[in-house]
């Protein structure tokens, strides 16, 4: 059979995820210190797992509606209010998804119509490319640079709006540079949003991973945006729940209908356990996170510090738990460095061209992992860029 010609084209014509395959080598290698994964390494708090646990055990293992426990949605608009300012109907603006991912999928889906075009902020996370283009659309990078901070700026993205552009996806703060946008950056892309009337699909998974004392600020709260915005957020990240594949989308309800949708067809709903586990961890989860933010932050500076120990310049994040430096001055390019660093070494970073090619010349590193860990990756990273004077 000629599978190639069975397999759709838009399918067919997206990469595999760059970091998968750069993983891939990693597997089976003995000694190495990754700090490739996005994740938490902290296990979600007991009391959440507990909940889960009880839910069990009560028996509750049915489905829900397909927007999610009424009780949960209730808590989720609450946290939303207070966290991100802006208010949404429980009963129906919000939507309930088997992760952010999933929520990222149906908004594109449901909102696409084959060659529109959809303007995002690069480097990026891997999936909204990839997303955009099986939804049929036409991916429109708008690259950030360091001496930004990483940051979307109104002007450059001015520059890329067509006619045929319909949504722009922001990430703030950012995978895979830690970038944090300021208010007046997000007010000028609102404007903007306005103006062209752009629909706004806003990724804050990392919302509450913010340092330095600077409060998150989203788009959605800003005047004119919250009719055109999707809200995305969920637990993976703040309340290290990236295996509970909980999310969550808050939108107005002809947008929430519209997702809901393809989410009941495809999903049907997300897992009552881990819905469960979720209220828990909005009514009484929060504590923890504080106290694992402050740990990420002590880990940030710690890693920051060694690179320009080392003579690489690396931006100081605002948020997330990644470090974008700039490999540049050695001579070699991303993935030149990350592999050479993985067989010398046996540290492995992401090359940071697998976030698109803005991202060529940079490496992430994840610093959410144990903290001898990071003393000793680092060390090795010193000992690797010494052999390449």
């Amino acid at each position: 059979m000629d599978y190639p010609s069975k397999i759709a084209r838009q399918v067919a014509a997206v990469p595999r995820s760059g970091i998968r395959d750069f993983f891939e080598l990693v597997l089976g290698r003995d000694d190495v210190i990754s700090l490739g994964v996005g994740e938490p390494d902290f296990s979600a708090p007991w009391h959440i797992r507990e909940a889960a646990i009880y839910s069990l055990e009560q028996g509750h293992t049915s489905y829900t509606s397909n927007l999610g426990l009424l009780s949960l949605r209730r808590a989720i608009a609450g946290y939303v209010g207070d966290f991100f300012k802006v208010d949404y109907d429980p009963k129906s603006e919000v939507l309930v998804t088997v992760g952010v991912s999933e929520a990222l999928d149906i908004a594109l889906r449901a909102l696409i119509n084959p060659g529109d075009e959809v303007l995002y902020h690069e480097p990026c996370y891997v999936s909204y490319m990839p997303g955009i283009a099986m939804a049929h659309g036409k991916a429109v990078p708008v690259a950030t640079r360091k001496r930004d901070g990483f940051s979307l700026k109104p002007e450059e993205l001015k520059k890329a709006i067509t006619p045929a552009s319909r949504i722009l996806i922001l990430n703030f703060p950012t995978n895979p540079t830690g970038a944090v946008a300021s208010r007046e950056d997000l007010e000028g892309i609102a404007k903007l949003c306005v103006a062209h009337d752009l629909v706004c699909i806003t990724d804050e998974i990392y919302s509450e991973l913010r340092y330095d004392g600077g409060d998150h600020a989203s788009i959605a709260a800003l005047p004119g945006m919250r009719e055109r915005t999707i809200l995305l957020h969920g637990f993976s990240k703040a309340f290290a729940m990236t295996g509970f594949r909980l999310g969550y989308a808050c939108a107005p309800a002809p947008l929430t209908e519209a997702m809901m949708k393809i989410h009941q067809y495809s999903m049907l709903c997300a897992p009552i356990t881990s819905q469960a586990a979720a209220l828990e961890a909005l009514e009484h989860g929060l504590p923890a996170v504080k106290e694992m933010r402050a740990s990420y932050l002590q880990r940030r500076d710690f890693v920051v510090k060694r690179f320009k120990e080392i003579g690489i310049d690396c931006h100081t994040p605002g948020g997330a738990f990644y470090v974008f430096p700039d490999v540049r001055t050695t001579g070699l390019g991303s993935k030149e460095f990350a592999l050479g660093l993985l067989e010398a070494e046996d540290v492995a970073a992401v090359p940071g061209d697998a976030f698109g090619p803005s991202g060529d010349g940079f490496l992430r590193c994840c610093y959410a992992t144990a903290f001898e860990q990071l003393k000793e990756a680092m060390t090795r990273i010193e000992r690797y860029v010494g052999t390449l004077g």
